[in-house]
């Protein structure tokens, strides 16, 4: 067969496909074959190769197989693919090894068998019992997409959602964030102050099985085969050691049958060892949520079994704890061997679970890269920040990314405008959406038909596939009920955003008024409870100590100017302010109180200086693990970045603080504009 040219130079990879993943390859070829570009070629061969598997076993180096429609090469995201295929060079074997003195451990194998199973067996159970994809897939449109840049032309920019002013006095200059997901690394602080690190792979080994004897060892061959009536067991010698290996021996399907009938985590677990496994979970490129479905479906369990303390940002690498409930660590610690963008340590056993809210911050090294401010600028602007603070405003990421925003739903949902949430969740946008959402958007706007707009979804889980599953059960006429199908806290969401789009206006607002100084009239919070600041005690009081409140039924407002500011604009979305309760109770707001000036802390920063857009600037808990050398700074570099630390407490948002010292717009439609500009 004749091959195009990007079909010989993807020739080893279809190889590779055909050889290590039992890929087909035939079916392979033929795409490449086509006048396809090469982009399109590789899209369609990750779709046929289970992507896990295609890249933990790639020999060769991918950075052979040159992506050249991507249109920003100093971004992070066009060589993620090989960074990611860099780390699977790392000895599995070192990675997951335990540092103790644990002398058996068990190895499960599936001879014949690729690591993933197959794509049928992966399906989860909503909340109705009902079957759903459990991925999203890429669009099968053709043709050359628009580009990021493009596509943010329609997105938000900060005045959008009222952010607009800054408390400091230097002058701002230009950088640019996140231009890699690496530059921006969280760690979450706990609620005994102490900052989460990945630092330790070893699994914790219970007491009754340190010693190796062949007593213990006929228990965990006859525990094994118990509960797991699939499974046969047999006693190996590898490099000296004793391994007990377990094999499927009567199926898949046979497996199935017992893992529905029976929990085996229920009669497994030994009275001495706490009942939840906390550890540490390091990614890259994910958000909570998501990380938190891909554990569960290799573990194959339900997600509800996995708690945490609070949600991480995608585009970072994030570092925070998590708590499961009744599953091992070894069994958790053999993921790090089967997944990318994740990685599992510091294993313990506890008796208690953890909970939203919980933790006393977090903790986030960035690093802002072309930065063009003086030494001198770049040393008030931080000076200032550690100082004085930032406006607590939301962040744009409260508000999405699309030309829907979030508040406007929620406005909608409040005033019990149920034709206008369904509209606005549905109705065709512009901007470029993965092509099976345009599809969808285009069959709904043209026949309002719910089923045959879900036909053009391959993915239900989406907030549109929830909302159209939901219509096509309880019907046009009963929204209510087809807008309850979407989970509670994706729901509450939106009307949480209209809270957000609200006091981010107000407090422009009461900056705009009065400045940074307390006045009489403004709200403070003593002992929990928010009172009024009266004339006679102004002095005591600063700009640090005054909150402003989210609208609800359940708060007071400022006795000024700004109190009346609220009523207004809640009346101008036909809402009252003197009554904030819903028909149903889920998006009755009782409201909270927010301070309006943030001081980070444990604040700390350098310049530094680099040639190449593309490599690190410090090392991730990850790199430390691994041994990675610290990287080498240019003395002198084509160009500046500032690397810098801080503290702040939940709910508070870094980029606003990372704004405040640059004084630029932090939205991705701003950014993006600007890296652009940049690679030109």
């Amino acid at each position: 067969m004749l091959l195009t040219p990007c079909g010989r130079r993807l020739l080893p990879l279809v190889l590779l496909c055909y050889r290590q993943c039992q890929a087909p390859a035939p079916k392979v070829l033929f795409l490449l074959a086509h006048k396809w570009t090469l982009k399109q070629s590789v899209k369609r061969i990750k779709r046929s190769v289970p992507q896990e598997t295609l890249y933990r076993s790639v020999p060769f180096d991918m950075e052979a197989v040159e992506m050249t429609s991507f249109k920003r090469p100093h971004s992070e995201d066009d060589v993620a693919n090989v960074d990611e295929i860099k780390r699977q060079k790392i000895s599995e074997e070192s990675k997951t090894g335990s540092k103790s003195e644990q002398s058996i451990d068990i190895v499960t194998e599936q001879p014949g068998k690729p690591l993933l199973e197959d794509k049928k067996d992966d399906i989860i159970l909503n909340e109705e019992g009902e079957e759903e994809d459990n991925e999203l897939e890429e669009s099968d449109e053709e043709g050359d997409p628009e580009s990021f840049a493009d596509m943010m032309k329609h997105g938000l920019i900060e005045l959008d959602v009222g952010i607009t002013k800054f408390v400091s006095s230097h002058k701002g200059f230009s950088g640019i964030l996140k231009e890699r997901y690496s530059d921006f690394v969280v760690h979450e602080i706990g609620k005994d102050g102490c900052i989460s690190h990945l630092d330790d792979f070893s699994v914790p080994v219970d007491d009754e099985v340190i010693e190796d004897t062949k007593e213990k060892r006929t228990i965990i061959h006859h525990a094994v085969k118990s509960l797991f009536p699939g499974l046969e067991t047999k006693t190996e010698d590898r490099d000296g050691k004793k391994y007990i290996v377990a094999y499927h021996a009567a199926g898949k399907k046979a497996l199935a049958k017992v893992r529905t009938a029976t929990d085996p985590r229920k009669h497994s677990w030994p009275k001495s060892r706490g009942s939840y496994c906390h550890f540490v979970l390091y990614k890259e490129n994910k958000d909570t949520m998501d990380a938190i479905n891909v554990l569960s479906k290799f573990l194959r369990v339900k997600p509800n079994i996995f708690s945490y303390m609070g949600t991480k940002d995608k585009r970072a690498i994030t570092v925070q704890e998590i708590a499961v409930l009744r599953i091992t660590a070894q069994r958790l610690a053999h993921l790090n061997k089967c997944l990318m963008n994740f990685k599992l340590g510091n294993f313990s056993y506890k008796n208690h679970p953890l909970k939203l809210g919980e933790l006393q911050g977090n903790h986030f090294t960035v690093v802002l890269r072309n930065i063009t401010g003086t030494d001198d600028q770049v040393q008030q602007a931080m000076h200032s920040l550690r100082e004085i603070g930032f406006i607590n405003y939301y962040g744009m990421q409260r508000f999405g990314t699309t030309a829907v925003p979030t508040y406007q739903v929620g406005r909608a949902i409040l005033q019990n405008n149920w034709n206008e949430v369904m509209d606005l969740i549905l109705k065709p946008r512009p901007g470029a959406e993965k092509g099976y959402l345009v599809k969808c958007r285009e069959e709904w706007a043209k026949t309002k038909d719910p089923a045959a707009a879900l036909k053009k979804l391959p993915v239900k889980r989406c907030v549109e596939g929830q909302l159209l599953r939901g219509l096509s059960k309880y019907g046009l006429k009963n929204i209510v009920s087809a807008f309850g199908i979407i989970p509670r806290n994706n729901r509450l969401m939106y009307i949480h955003s209209y809270q957000s789009y609200i006091w981010n206006n107000m407090v422009s607002k009461r900056i705009e008024e009065y400045g940074l100084k307390a006045v009489s009239g403004d709200l403070v919070l003593k002992g929990g409870t928010a009172v009024h600041i009266e004339e006679a005690d102004v002095d005591d009081y600063t700009i640090h100590d005054i909150v402003m409140p989210l609208p609800g039924f359940d708060v007071i407002y400022p006795k000024h100017k700004i109190g009346d500011a609220y009523k207004e604009m809640l009346a101008a979305d036909n809402l009252d302010i003197s009554n904030m309760r819903h028909k149903i109770r889920d998006y009755s707001l009782s409201g909270a109180y927010r301070k309006i000036i943030i001081r980070p802390q444990n604040v700390r920063w350098e310049v530094v200086a680099y040639d190449d857009p593309r490599i690190p600037l410090f090392n991730t808990d990850l790199d430390k693990l691994e041994g990675k050398p610290p990287p080498i700074l240019a003395t002198e570099g084509k160009f500046k970045a500032l690397k810098m630390e801080f503290s702040l407490p939940p709910s508070t948002y870094a980029t606003m603080a990372i704004r405040e010292v640059l004084k630029m717009d932090t939205s991705i439609k701003k950014q993006t504009q600007l890296n652009t500009i940049w690679l030109r």
